[in-house]
This record gives C-alpha cells, structure tokens and sequence, in this order.
C-alpha cells in the first residue's frame, strides 16, 4: 500500500512528540547520558542513544505488528474494522486529544524494573542499551500511551500497515534523542539552555497536536455517526 506524505509526516510528528514529551525526554537523556559514560569512545553518548532508541523502535514495531497484525487475521473483525473504522475513529481521536491536552486525566499501570537490573544493563554497553530503550518503551507516559494508542494504532489499523507506520513512529522518537546526545556530548551548557526552550516548545507542541486530534475527532463524529456534514 502506497502513503501519502500527509500520513508519514503524521506519524513521523507523533514519535518526535512522544520523544519530547517530559516524562519520556527525562528517562531518555538519564539512559543515553548514563551508558554513554560507561564506554570508552569520544563518541560514547551518541553511540548510547543510537542503540537505546533502536531498543524503543523495535518494542512499538513488536506491539503496534501484533495488535494490528491479531486483529486483521479475525474476519469478523477485519470486516467490522473496514465497515466501521470512521465512527470508531471519532471517538477515539476526540478522546486521545483531550488526553494529550491533559483535560481527561489518564492513569497508567507502572512498570517497576529492578534497580539492580537497570544499573547492570546500564553498565553492559551498547547492548544493555537496546536492552533499556526496549524496557523504558514499555513504561508508557499518559501522553506517550495517548500518541501511540490513539494515533499510531489507529492508522495503523485503517491503513492495514503492520510495520511501515509503526518503524516511522519508532523513527520519530529516535530523531531527537539522538540530537540530545549529540548536544550533551559537545556542551553542557549549550544543553542546558536547549532543553529548557525545548520544554517550552513542547507545551505549544502538544497543545497544537491535541487540538488537531479533537478537531479530526469531532469532523468524523459529525460526519460518520450523526451524519450532519457530507464533505
């Protein structure tokens, strides 16, 4: 299947956006500056934050391929999901973007990792590395939970792409973990500064995304269930 370049910048957006987010930001910078100081190379934190987000990438590309994947091969509901997928797109993009904008609050399950366990995967290199990106993919953010599960998998879904859109996202969330490394492994200070303009950007960010999934949400509520607009 062929994908527009509206629908790959989306996806693309939405890993930056979970990448930035604080809650994922925080456990990212602490993983790659952490490993990077265990290996001996000039390059360490850049080389750390490549293959820790390798470890992210293929924990969304495993879930997002056996949710989709487990649902396609039903028939029943592959031909529900086919028939259906506009009104079901409505809700629940109007309900993912009010909990990316924080107006609904969303509690998740923690996921509680041996701090024994951390430190011996933070001290094993490039391995323990893809190791912790794949771990730390699995302790979800709300908003981290909402962009994935209420925007990635949803496209996924009506696109039937099991791997393409989810390898993207995963794309999207490496891009600036690697751009954090490369600025904490150059200066310090120039870092400093950069992550707090980048908080700041974050909120606007979000808050424009949000937006945009409560507007989509509503335009196929309106057109898909209450059958009000036909355009």
């Amino acid at each position: 299947m062929e994908f527009s370049v509206a629908q790959i910048v989306s996806v693309v957006w939405l890993g930056i956006l979970t990448s930035i987010s604080p809650c994922p930001m925080a456990t990212n910078i602490a993983a790659t500056t952490y490993i990077g100081r265990q290996i001996n190379s000039p390059y360490a934190t850049v080389l750390a934050a490549i293959a820790y987000t390798i470890g992210r990438t293929v924990t969304y590309v495993l879930i997002a391929t056996g949710i989709i994947a487990g649902l396609i091969s039903i028939p029943g509901v592959s031909n529900f999901l086919q028939a259906h997928m506009g009104k079901i797109l409505g809700p629940v993009l109007l309900a993912t973007g009010l909990f990316i904008l924080e107006l609904v609050p969303l509690k998740l399950p923690s996921l509680n990792v041996n701090a024994n366990l951390l430190k011996k995967l933070g001290d094993s290199g490039m391995p323990g590395a893809v190791a912790l990106g794949f771990l730390f993919a699995l302790a979800f953010c709300p908003v981290s939970a909402a962009l994935f599960f209420g925007g990635v998998i949803p496209m996924s879904l009506k696109l039937q792409s099991r791997f393409f859109l989810p390898l993207l996202y995963g794309i999207g969330t490496a891009a600036p973990v690697i751009g954090f490394a490369v600025i904490i492994a150059y200066s310090g200070r120039v870092a400093g500064l950069f992550f707090n303009r980048l908080a700041v950007f974050e909120r606007w960010f979000r808050r424009i995304t949000g937006g945009m999934f409560v507007l989509v949400g509503v335009y196929f509520c309106l057109k898909y269930i209450f059958k009000v607009i036909n355009f």
